[in-house]
C-alpha cells in the first residue's frame, strides 16, 4: 500500500500506534513536498555568494577577497525555530461520530500527532492544551524525543467529555508565551454563548500566529440523515426528534449562514480559519499548516 493512502482517516484507523501513525503520515506527505533550506546571516556557516547591492557587508569575507580578488558574503543556515502549542477541545461533542465510525476527536488525534511529529522534525519546540469542563490539561512546549512520545501519550488518552470549561479554567493559556510563537487550535467549535469564539478572540489578540482548525463530520455538514429521528445532546443529555425530510433544507441553509459568517468573524479579528470534514485525506491540513508555518517562520 502507498504512504499516501495512509492519510486517508478510515486507513488511519487502523493502526493503533500513534507514533507510527504520525510518521507514516509524515513521510507519506513529505515524500512529495519540494523541501529547501532558508539561508541569510547566522551562526553556522553554509555557502558562499557572490557579493550583491545592498547586501550587508558585515557578511563580507575578507580572506576570501585577498584570495580572489572578489567580495563574496558568507551565508549560514537562519534559526527559525518556533514555539507550536496544540490546543484541543476536549468536551463531549468532539465525540460525534461519522457514518465511518470515526469521531471528530479521532480526526483531532491523527492531525495533532502528525503536525506535532512534523513540527518537531523541523526543531520546534510542542506543547499540548486539552480544554476539559474543569480542567485545563498541558505540557509544556518542549523539542526533544522523550518529550514528544509524552505528547503523543497525552493524546492518545484523551476522552471528549462534559462542556467546554469557563474562562477561569481556559485562564492559564494566556501564560508563559513565547516570543515566536504559533498556535493550533482544533474544535468543533459547539458552543452555548460564544465561549469558544471569545477564547479565540483573546488568544488572537495576543499578536502570535494563531490558526484555527474547525472539525466537522460529513454527517451533521451534509445532514446525511433519513426518517424521524431522535438527536441528543452530547454535552447536556438533551434530545429532540426531528422530522428529517421536513427540516433538512432548513437546517442546511442556516449551517451555510452560521460557517460564512464564522469564518468572515475570525478572518476580521487576524485568526486563520480553515474547516476540516472528518472523512477529508490530512494532507489538506498537513499543507495548511506547513504553509503558516513557513511563514511565520
Amino acid at each position: 500500500m502507498s504512504k499516501e493512502k495512509f492519510i486517508d482517516p478510515k486507513v488511519l484507523a487502523t493502526i493503533k500506534d500513534l507514533p507510527l501513525l504520525a510518521k507514516t503520515v509524515v513521510e507519506g506527505f513529505m515524500s512529495g513536498q519540494n523541501q529547501s533550506l532558508r539561508r541569510g546571516a547566522g551562526l553556522e556557516f553554509s555557502q558562499y555568494r557572490s557579493y550583491q547591492p545592498g547586501d550587508d557587508l558585515r557578511q563580507l569575507d575578507w580572506k576570501m577577497f585577498a584570495r580572489s580578488d572578489r567580495y563574496y558574503i558568507r551565508e549560514a543556515e537562519v534559526d527559525t525555530n518556533i514555539t507550536v502549542r496544540f490546543i484541543i477541545d476536549g468536551s463531549a461533542s468532539m465525540g460525534h461520530e461519522d457514518m465511518n465510525g470515526l469521531s471528530k476527536m479521532d480526526y483531532a488525534r491523527f492531525l495533532v500527532a502528525s503536525l506535532a511529529y512534523l513540527a518537531t522534525t523541523q526543531g520546534d519546540a510542542v506543547g499540548l492544551y486539552v480544554l476539559h469542563e474543569e480542567q485545563l490539561i498541558n505540557l509544556t512546549p518542549r523539542s526533544d524525543n522523550m518529550h514528544l512520545q509524552r505528547f503523543w501519550h497525552q493524546l492518545s488518552e484523551i476522552k471528549p467529555a462534559g462542556r467546554f470549561p469557563n474562562p477561569a479554567t481556559a485562564a492559564n493559556l494566556f501564560s508563559d508565551r513565547r516570543q515566536k510563537e504559533l498556535t493550533v487550535f482544533v474544535t468543533d467549535l459547539y458552543e452555548y454563548e460564544d465561549e469558544i469564539k471569545n477564547l479565540l478572540y483573546k488568544l488572537g489578540a495576543q499578536r502570535h500566529e494563531l490558526l484555527l482548525f474547525h472539525l466537522m463530520s460529513r454527517n451533521e455538514l451534509d445532514f446525511t440523515f433519513d426518517g424521524t429521528l431522535t438527536f441528543e445532546d452530547l454535552e447536556t443529555g438533551q434530545t429532540l426528534q426531528v422530522g428529517t425530510a421536513e427540516q433538512r433544507k432548513s437546517y442546511l441553509t442556516k449551517l451555510q449562514e452560521w460557517l460564512q459568517q464564522t469564518e468572515k468573524d475570525m478572518r476580521n479579528r487576524q485568526i486563520a480559519y480553515d474547516r476540516f470534514v472528518t472523512d477529508e485525506p490530512l494532507d489538506k491540513a498537513l499543507r495548511t499548516f506547513l504553509k503558516n508555518r513557513l511563514l511565520y517562520g
